[in-house]
């Protein structure tokens, strides 16, 4: 037995969050009869309907994909701009895949799609300890304090970034620029160019490198693809860690 609003959600026909509202507006039956309970359930026999037509649980897809720069991580746009559902093959749109979380419109990088509502929550949702690798190409020379503070933390948006792993990668001294490797758990808004402005550094370049377990090395840009079985079970244990990320001391 599953509640009704997973159900719902199973088949792409809204989030479980829609399907509430559905389910509380009435229009939302259970083998021909309206329920208006958020807690009544159902089982595989059972037929859900719902502005009386029959849902169907979808058959769960789970991708990932190296998004350009220039697309935003939406399934739609009102200003017709280019967004990540343009590089899904049309067998993958016919299952409504979404993006899990976002990135930036000027970011680059590793981003899954799915169907399965259950699984996005997991992935980003308040409690997940998935890690999100970065590259970052910052203006400036960065100094070990600068590392340090972003590593312990810093106030964004009137809240306290946790902490982070942080590397210096490299400095280009003729361009005063550095690059430098970040890894975090959350995922405020614009989190990572507020957490470097915040230490006196703009970020020119952005690239999500990591997601969980799955790395961006073998998947070309715009490229796209399933995830194994083996990956998906990974990410969904890595979802189980701890927020914190153990820190060392910088030198």
């Amino acid at each position: 037995m599953e509640r009704i609003q997973k159900r719902i959600a199973a088949s792409g026909v809204a989030s479980r969050r829609k399907a509430e509202a559905l389910i509380l507006e009435g229009r939302v039956k259970v083998n021909g009869q309206v329920v208006d309970s958020l807690g009544v359930k159902v089982g595989p026999k059972d037929e859900v309907t719902v502005d009386d037509i029959v849902v169907s649980k979808l058959s769960s897809l789970y991708l990932v994909l190296n998004k350009p720069r220039g697309y935003l991580c939406t399934v739609s746009d009102e200003f017709n701009r280019k967004t990540v559902m343009d590089l899904v093959p049309e067998e993958f749109r016919e299952a409504k895949v979404f993006p899990v979380g976002r990135l930036d419109y000027d970011t680059k990088g590793i981003i899954l799609l799915t169907n399965d509502g259950d699984f996005m929550n997991k992935m980003v949702g308040p409690k997940s300890g998935i890690q999100k690798e970065y590259l970052v190409r910052i203006n400036g020379i960065i100094t070990s304090d600068a590392l340090n503070r972003l590593q312990n933390g810093v106030m964004i948006n009137g809240k306290m970034t946790l902490p982070a792993i942080v590397s210096l990668e490299s400095i280009d001294r003729n361009n005063s620029s550095s690059l430098v490797k970040i890894v975090i758990t959350q995922g405020m808004n614009h989190q990572i160019k507020e957490m470097f402005k915040v230490v006196g550094h703009e970020v020119k370049r952005l690239t999500r490198i990591r997601f969980g377990n799955i790395k961006i090395d073998d998947l070309s840009e715009g490229e796209i693809r399933r995830l194994t079985i083996h990956e998906v079970k990974t990410l969904l244990e890595l979802s189980k860690q701890s927020k914190i990320l153990p820190i060392s001391k910088r030198r």
